[in-house]
Parts: structure tokens; C-alpha cells; sequence
């Protein structure tokens, strides 16, 4: 696959993840786990396409979330 044709895949699925991400949390289910590992994917897949397209402050914005997903993760565990 061609950088050019993996951005709307990371888009998608980035933003598919997000919402779900918020959902379970926002449902307060007892999902948290899960709901930080997507963070942490969604935030993976929208810092990919950060690079990609060379968009150096959506990519630090990716970072905060990253580390945001990292801390749910331990304070939930």
C-alpha cells in the first residue's frame, strides 16, 4: 500500500476508534480497559497518519492522547 492510500485508512479506523473509545467510557459500564486500549490504538493510527501527511501539531495532539490512554490504563488496572 502506498503512504497516499493508508491516510484514509488511518482516518477511519483512527476516528471508528475514537468514538468508540468514548462511548464506553461515557457508558461507565465497567468497559475501561477496553475503552483506553482503543484511545491508545485510535491515537496510533491518527499519529501515523500525522506523519504521513507531515502534520507536526496533530501529531503532538496524538501524543497527549497517547499519554492520556497510558494513564487510564494504569489508573484502571
Amino acid at each position: 500500500m502506498l503512504k497516499r492510500e493508508w491516510i484514509p485508512f488511518c482516518e477511519r479506523a483512527g476516528s471508528a476508534l475514537a468514538i468508540i473509545y468514548a462511548m464506553l467510557i461515557a457508558s461507565n459500564t465497567g468497559n475501561e480497559l477496553v475503552g483506553f486500549t482503543t484511545l491508545l490504538a485510535s491515537a496510533a493510527l491518527f499519529a501515523a497518519w500525522a506523519v504521513i501527511d507531515k502534520r507536526w501539531a496533530f501529531l503532538a495532539l496524538q501524543f497527549f492522547y497517547a499519554l492520556s490512554a497510558v494513564i487510564g490504563l494504569v489508573r484502571w488496572s
